[in-house]
This record gives structure tokens, C-alpha cells and sequence, in this order.
């Protein structure tokens, strides 16, 4: 018999600021600009990648309590998230900002304060927001 497993990332956030918002491009090439306007989880995901599937595929009901974004560094040349179900935005100029250098990465910010709350490595949706729950208080 398998003990359950629980996946956790354990490094402490790095402290930095982060932006008040972003622009970059649909899947479909279209322009969006978004300002930040309550915490926002910003999800960085990449093509062929496990804990990444379940943000783009599922509903992500465990984050409804908190503004949810997904983007990619560049467009997945496979048609792998042509039947996402969430939107993902190309945004290469964010993932910078907020020093996302390997997918897949969260951070959670608090645009009131322009701060980066938390952080960490994506298993799933339901181990990210097991870890932002107490930021989100």
C-alpha cells in the first residue's frame, strides 16, 4: 500500500514588487491589457507539462475566491491547449516582471500594495490553492 502524497513547493518567497498589470496576446493573437484590481494568482505554465494541464483543462473550482490568470512565455507550437479551458495569455514581459524563470510556476499578488505574496512550484490546482489559502484571509 502507497502512502498518500501530498506535493508542496517549500521555498520562501522571494520579496519583490510586483506590476500593477500586464499586456500581452491570446492564443488567437489578439491584444489584452488587464490591470490588476484584487490578488491575483498569476499561473506560468509551458507545453508538455503534467502539473499544467490541470489549469488549462478543468474549471478550477478550488481557486474561484481568487482572480486567476495563465500564461505562457510563448504559444505551444503542438495545438496541445487548443481545447483549454482557460484562456491563456502569451506574456513573456509579465513572467519577467515577477522573475518566473521555469515553469511551472504560481505567484500570488497583492496589487493594493504592488507586493508578491507568495509563490511556488504547480502540481495542480488543488496544491496551489491549499498553499495560497492563508494569503487569501
Amino acid at each position: 500500500m502507497t502512502p498518500d502524497v501530498s506535493a508542496h513547493s517549500f521555498d520562501r518567497p522571494r520579496e519583490r514588487p510586483a506590476p500593477s498589470g500586464f499586456t500581452g496576446h491570446t492564443l488567437g493573437g489578439d491584444v489584452v491589457s488587464k490591470t490588476f484590481t484584487s490578488p491575483t494568482l498569476i499561473v506560468a505554465i509551458k507545453p508538455s507539462c503534467d502539473g499544467c494541464h490541470d489549469f488549462i483543462h478543468s474549471s478550477l473550482d478550488q481557486l474561484n475566491h481568487v482572480t486567476t490568470i495563465v500564461v505562457s512565455r510563448e504559444a505551444d507550437e503542438q495545438a496541445e491547449w487548443t481545447e483549454a479551458v482557460q484562456p491563456i495569455f502569451i506574456a513573456p514581459e509579465l513572467m519577467d516582471a515577477l522573475a518566473v524563470k521555469a515553469p511551472p510556476f504560481y505567484v500570488l499578488i497583492d496589487p493594493t500594495r504592488q507586493l508578491v505574496l507568495t509563490e511556488g512550484v504547480v502540481f495542480g490546482p488543488a496544491q496551489v490553492a491549499s498553499e495560497i489559502s492563508s494569503y487569501l484571509v
